[in-house]
């Protein structure tokens, strides 16, 4: 029998998702990375106009909550805003309490693939979402039949081509291999036949 959440599991689930890819960020911006959707656009404009990653990532979420009401109801939308604000707050004020040294480039792609795959799978089991593109992409699909997949697939090819411009070739090879690893971890670890709840 499939058992929901209570309240409080919900409210754990936020912090400790939201917070591992807050960390996540932090390596990323460490190494000069970039990964795709709204918080690879929002790393994009971090580096181009130095403006905090967490400010342009909650302004450029805004416009997605209509299609977010729209299509997966008030609670998934709220539960998605929450998480989007304590990524946000939490990338702009982590470096109150977290200083990295050096870190290995290729551990950084790693382990930060590690962190975004294990954080989103929380916030996916709680019915939240860090929306941006893909709530888009689910619209697009159901209004006008195109897959979700490849619209996804195109604005994140368009975002790593066009970050070119403020990375090198090095840290798009990097952010390819963190974006392989968090999908790993979400393709191996987030499925219904597997998990209840």
């Amino acid at each position: 029998m499939k058992m929901e959440h209570k309240w409080f599991e919900d409210v754990l689930a936020l912090v400790m998702g939201t917070s591992l890819v807050s960390f996540g960020v932090l390596f990323l911006k460490q190494i000069g990375m970039i990964t795709g959707g709204t918080a690879g656009l929002s790393l994009f404009l971090h580096y181009k106009m130095n403006i905090e990653f967490g400010t342009v990532f909650f302004l450029i979420n805004l416009p997605f909550y209509y299609l977010a009401i729209r299509r997966m109801g008030w609670f998934f939308t709220l539960k998605t805003f929450i998480s989007v604000g304590m990524v946000s707050f939490l990338t702009n004020t982590q470096g109150q309490f977290i200083q990295l040294g050096e870190l290995n480039p290729l551990y950084a792609a790693i382990f930060g693939g590690f962190l975004f795959g294990t954080g989103f799978i929380i916030l996916f089991r709680h019915k939240a979402s860090l929306g941006g593109f893909n709530i888009l992409a689910l619209y697009l699909q159901d209004r006008f039949g195109l897959r979700a997949g490849w619209f996804l697939m195109t604005v994140d090819v368009v975002i790593m081509l066009v970050s070119l411009s403020v990375v090198g070739l090095r840290e798009l090879l990097l952010s390819i291999v963190c974006a392989l690893i968090l999908n790993l971890v979400i393709a191996l670890n987030h499925r219904q036949d597997r998990y209840h709840g």
